[in-house]
């Protein structure tokens, strides 16, 4: 058992490879990512076989990392006394509007749901329940919480449990052989080693993928900071198996949703949880024009799409409606704000906002890629593994079930931590160790290239780079500027240019090791917006505005599209293939009620 505290960050200027230091863990279960579900992977496999060696490679520090790391007002998902799991799938496929999803997975995921969250209650987490004892909903699935403490209670109970957890170490690749994955690579941030971890499985947890577009939140040229997302998930995880022939799936259903402009904070908090209703300029209420599909309890995409279909048609600013709250609501809902956004109170505070006199403005937020809200991630079997042998993925990285949140990535990483166990017990056979050495040896290479350029080599920087390609996604893929509107002929651009943008990793610099971090990520970036132009492409039709919308093909089209849409990347060639699997409805009735 030990968390590893990471050192404070040394100034290193290697001449050459060979002064970059070279350290080898080997282990049982090798977690990527030590946020939500890769700390319940770490948990459940130590509880099934306290013997396995279980390592987290976390790039932050593990009791503040993640999507999670700063806290949470409510839990999204929790199955209420006279509900069962499959209502929960047809709630989830509803808000999809009518999916296709991944009913299979949903459901498993829905089964160990509550169990996981009563295990958060058992850790330590303050779950608010009413006079009688009860659990108090917020909104037909969600519940509140007191979460500011969230994210350490999931981390201590991992380092409780035996795992060995390696800080500010960030993943770079995957280690391969014959196909199958037997490890990963690592930057150490702090110490300027290079990591490489031997393992008989693998399990990646890295989070969502955020800054690929252009926000409009902040008021700086620096742009991926001031997002609703985690800023420093950055899609490494998907880059990573991606370059080694994972499968990706739906990745075209990027999560937008909802949020305070120019800050970019939960609406939800406010519409769901205190029921202020979303006006335009003209004091309408917006939703009342989506009666027909719910209105407030609409699906999500339609929510999230609807204020900026007003200033499209020449009625925005939006808001949501806080004038009439009373006072003591007006409190509580800043504590609840205090638990997951407290900036944000804040930022209401230096504004001199009485939000009882002036509505809260909302706005559309820059798309995000994340298979725990919408379903972007690995194509996985039951056992949560990927197309890849050895490969398993939980949480964000895990495509095809939306709507999991929290409750929902913490369930699925003690699945995956079931399905890594399995595969371990079946029997492995010893890679091949002058193939993993030339690989890591080649690794290496790539990953300190920036830095041995030197920070005065006339080349590019991460950031310059990185706000290329946000303004690239955001103008021809989508983003918020164009309303989450694209065509054929912009995504071609977009591909084009990130042809381009990959040519040019031969030109990034480094001036320390956070810079190298960061030319490191940024390259990922590029990567993983690879694969979302070719997704979005290759559905040709529109099926959630918003999240997804086609202007040349404004329509559903379910006798082409209702299907999943696929791509792989060849390893050795880089091409990228796209390609459709079938949709199967496992859980009976209509597809588009709860």
């Amino acid at each position: 058992m030990a968390n590893r505290k990471a050192s404070r960050a040394v100034d290193i200027a290697p001449r050459s490879l060979a002064e970059v230091r070279t350290e080898t863990v080997e282990c049982d279960l090798l977690i990527i990512g030590g946020g939500n579900a890769g700390c319940f992977v770490a948990t459940e496999a130590k509880r099934l076989d306290p013997s396995l060696r279980v390592v987290i490679m976390e790039k932050a520090e593990i009791m503040r990392s993640g999507a999670c790391s700063a806290g949470m007002d409510a839990l999204n998902t929790y199955i209420p006394e006279g509900k069962t799991p499959e209502d929960l799938v047809r709630w989830s496929r509803a808000q999809v509007g009518g999916g296709p999803l991944r009913e299979d997975l949903a459901l498993s995921n829905a089964e160990e749901l509550n169990e996981a969250i009563d295990d958060l209650e058992r850790w330590g987490l303050p779950i608010l329940r009413d006079a009688d004892g009860k659990i108090r909903y917020r909104g037909k699935w969600d519940i509140s919480i007191h979460g500011e403490q969230l994210k350490p209670i999931m981390a201590e109970k991992a380092i409780e449990a035996g795992a060995e957890v390696y800080n500010r170490v960030a993943g770079t690749g995957l280690l391969m052989d014959g196909g199958r994955c037997v490890g990963a690579t690592g930057l150490g941030v702090r110490d300027g080693a290079f990591h490489v971890f031997r393992a008989k499985s693998v399990v990646v947890s890295t989070g969502g993928a955020g800054t690929l577009y252009k926000s409009y939140t902040a008021d700086s040229t620096d742009s991926g900071a001031q997002i609703w997302m985690c800023p420093y998930c950055v899609g490494s995880g998907y880059a990573m198996g991606f370059r080694q022939g994972a499968e990706l799936s739906s990745l075209e259903q990027r999560w937008v949703a909802t949020r305070t402009k120019d800050f970019c904070g939960p609406v939800d908090t406010i519409s769901v949880g205190y029921k202020a209703p979303i006006i335009n300029c003209k004091d309408e209420r917006v939703m009342s024009r989506y009666a027909h599909l719910g209105g407030d309890a609409a699906p999500r995409f339609i929510r999230a799409n609807a204020p900026m279909e007003e200033w499209l048609a020449g009625r925005g600013p939006c808001y949501c409606d806080t004038r009439n709250m009373a006072p003591e609501l007006v409190q509580a809902m800043m504590t609840d704000y205090l638990n997951e956004r407290p900036s944000f109170v804040l930022f209401l505070a230096s504004r001199g906002q009485d939000v009882t006199k002036e509505a809260i403005e909302i706005y559309g937020s820059d798309p995000y890629i994340m298979g725990g809200h919408t379903m972007g991630g690995f194509w996985v079997d039951m056992q949560r593994m990927t197309t890849v042998p050895g490969l398993f993925a939980a949480g964000e990285t895990a495509g095809g079930n939306p709507n999991k949140f929290v409750g929902g990535c913490a369930a699925e990483g003690k699945l995956a931590a079931r399905g890594a166990i399995a595969y371990m017990a079946a029997g492995l056979e010893k890679p091949d160790e002058a193939a993993v050495s030339a690989q890591v040896e080649s690794e290496k290479a790539r990953v300190f290239a920036p830095l041995l350029r030197g920070k005065d080599y006339d080349g590019v920087t991460p950031t310059e780079m990185k706000e290329r390609l946000q303004r690239l996604m955001d103008e021809y893929a989508g983003g918020s500027s164009q309303f989450y509107r694209t065509n054929e002929e912009r995504l071609d651009y977009a591909l084009r240019h990130i042809k381009m943008l990959q040519s040019q990793f031969a030109y990034l610099k480094a001036a320390d090791l956070h810079d190298l971090m960061q030319a490191n990520e940024t390259m990922d970036r590029v990567d993983v917006a690879e694969a979302v132009v070719h997704h979005l492409k290759a559905r040709r039709e529109t099926r959630w505005a918003g999240w997804q919308t086609r202007s040349d093909y404004p329509g559903r089209d379910d006798a082409n599209f209702d299907c999943f849409v696929e791509t792989r990347r060849d390893p050795v060639t880089g091409e990228v293939t796209a390609f459709t699997r079938p949709y199967e409805q496992l859980v009976p009735g209509d597809r588009f009620k709860a």
